[in-house]
């Protein structure tokens, strides 16, 4: 990346996108698709199995060029980050790490050296990438057929991750999503919220002895993580007919296993790290491991054979980013689009709705991804003094399958004040063909796309309501017609693939991934750092002991803290707390 840069405001580039907005921003999609009959095909991109149709956006050819133009800057540097990313240079600067999540998923034979070491094979006189995915596939094959036992040598048939953030999220996303390839005769559960019932309800109607144990966390520090851990295997030894420290010692190697990148702390905790831990390692953000041993309840329910299917759709899309042109780039394009909106029209939300049930997580797991990889504004290089961007930078994300969310919250992306672009996402077949039911599904999903963008103008709303005045016989009332007005000129993109199956999920993943990364290279923001978790989880320690404790002073100046401690304090029950 470019050591030296202007401010982004003030790049040419910038400022010809300026101008160029005061001229399109009342541009109304409904006029561009009629005085252009091949925009369609023009806007469009189809590789690797994905077909990304993004003419219903508010933009010209004017406006892609010159979108364009500002990710070819020479200051921007996105081909010198791109590169950097791939070839492991250390880009997340704050921390002095690399960013090797693309690691995870090569399987290419070729080396990747980083520090002097084959980070593919060995990483500081530990495993590396590939023996760890050995590892994995390795150990997900023994739980599928059944050979892995418990204390009281029945098969392990129970899965229960225990892990937050990103090491909830991304397989929790995916065990889900890919559902119709897993084993049936294994249970999956996923615990990530210190709040105990979210514990005690997962462990509801499993045999302790046909459970197994996932505890994911990076550092293994995590509060929440350690807490239901620690609950966890309490409610494991209590199963025990003939509880002793060595009963509770076998029990745990037999049911316990850890994904981490410390070891010490694995072992402190009564896991062998040399049995019984799939490591990770630091250059692998939290938001960005399904691909790495996090992703082990994944591989357990599908099989090493899909699982791998999933690695090499992603690695499908780091070759798509890496080497096509960026006009035939999904992920810069998608990206570049993000930037107009959030930039330019000042639209600061934005929407992911899935036509597919079985994606009903996946908007929670891009809500991380992209909130926690571009929420700042601390600047990567500051110039002149100055420290912060001054411009805005990650979007609010959400979203819901469709057609759920048409039931919901439509009425707002319709006709609301505020304008929310879209991603929709959907598959020409259902690993569930049930009648027609795909069918209206896909329907649905085309049809919102196009009453989104081209809405409907008042005259139209007051023909079809005469019409539907005179069919049955209800007076014509004028003042219904601003009500059944659709203004139209909300953007969309819409992704296709022929059917959501392993290497499919692995290809969405990393082109949000990729997509994520060029908006925070263009920001000038390190997209691979989370500071701003910190400090709540800082409090958080700090006022424990006041909240456990039913008086003595309470460790704040703020007087809405203090009061709610003292609320708390008064309505809790006395009443120590029990394990799950």
């Amino acid at each position: 990346m470019s050591e030296s840069r202007r401010k982004l405001t003030a790049l040419p580039e910038w400022q010809a996108l300026v101008e160029h907005f005061r001229e399109v921003k009342d541009l109304h999609l409904r006029n561009l698709f009629r005085e252009d009959p091949g925009r369609a095909e023009r806007f469009s991109i189809e590789d690797c199995g994905i077909f990304l149709d993004f003419s219903k956006n508010r933009i010209t050819d004017r406006t892609l060029e010159l979108l364009l133009r500002l990710a070819e800057s020479r200051e921007i540097g996105l081909r010198e980050a791109i590169e950097a990313m791939l070839t492991g240079q250390p880009i997340n600067a704050t921390e002095g790490r690399a960013v090797l999540h693309t690691a995870l998923r090569n399987r290419s034979a070729t080396p990747l050296i980083v520090n002097g070491e084959d980070v593919m094979q060995s990483v500081k006189g530990g495993p590396g990438v590939l023996p760890v995915l050995e590892k994995v596939c390795r150990f997900a094959q023994q739980i599928r057929q059944l050979e892995r036992r418990g204390w009281s040598g029945k098969p392990i048939r129970n899965i229960v991750n225990i892990g937050i953030g990103g090491s909830d999220l991304g397989p929790a996303m995916a065990v889900e999503a890919l559902r119709p390839y897993s084993d049936r005769r294994l249970t999956f559960r996923f615990v990530s919220n210190i709040d105990g019932s979210h514990l005690a309800e997962a462990l509801q109607g499993l045999d302790p002895a046909e459970t197994l144990f996932i505890v994911a966390s990076k550092t293994f520090t995590t509060l929440e993580t350690t807490a239901n851990a620690v609950a966890a295997r309490q409610w494991l030894f209590s199963s025990l007919p003939n509880r002793s420290p060595q009963a509770e010692r076998e029990a745990l190697a037999k049911h316990f296993v850890a994904v981490s990148a410390n070891p010490q702390r694995v072992a402190e905790f009564g896991i062998d790290p040399d049995e019984n831990l799939f490591l990770f390692w630091d250059w692998v953000g939290g938001r960005y491991s399904v691909w790495s041993a996090i992703g082990l309840p994944l591989a357990i329910a599908v099989g090493p054979e899909n699982f791998l299917a999933f690695l090499d759709g992603a690695w499908q899309i780091d070759e798509h980013f890496r080497r096509r042109p960026f006009r035939q780039n999904i992920p810069v394009i998608l990206a570049l689009l993000g930037i107009w909106y959030i930039n330019f029209f000042g639209f600061h939300s934005y929407a992911v709705l899935p036509y597919c049930q079985l994606l009903v997580r996946f908007p929670a797991y891009l809500q991380q991804l992209d909130m926690e990889s571009n929420g700042k504004q601390a600047r990567l290089r500051p110039i002149q003094g100055e420290e912060f961007v001054q411009w805005s930078t990650g979007p609010v994300v959400w979203g819901e399958p469709g057609t759920n969310g048409q039931h919901a919250f439509f009425q707002l992306l319709h006709q609301g004040t505020e304008i929310i672009p879209c991603d929709f996402i959907g598959f020409a077949e259902s690993v569930y063909p049930l009648k027609d039911h795909h069918a209206k599904l896909l329907a649905n999903l085309v049809a919102q796309t196009e009453a989104l963008a081209i809405g409907k103008t008042e005259a139209e709303a007051e023909r079809e309501l005469r019409q539907e005045c005179e069919r049955t016989g209800m007076p014509f009332r004028r003042d219904l017609v601003p009500h059944r007005f659709f203004p139209g000129n909300r953007p969309s993109n819409t992704l296709l693939a022929e059917r959501l199956d392993p290497p499919t999920l692995g290809k969405l993943i990393a082109i949000y991934e990729h997509k994520v990364f060029v908006q925070g290279v263009i920001w000038d923001i390190n997209s691979f750092d989370q500071f701003g978790v910190e400090l709540g989880k800082q409090l958080a320690s700090r006022l424990l002991p006041a909240i456990e404790q039913a008086d003595g002073p309470i460790p704040s100046e703020n007087s809405s803290t203090r009061q709610l401690i003292s609320w708390i304090r008064r309505h809790r029950q006395p009443k120590s707390e029990g394990a799950a």
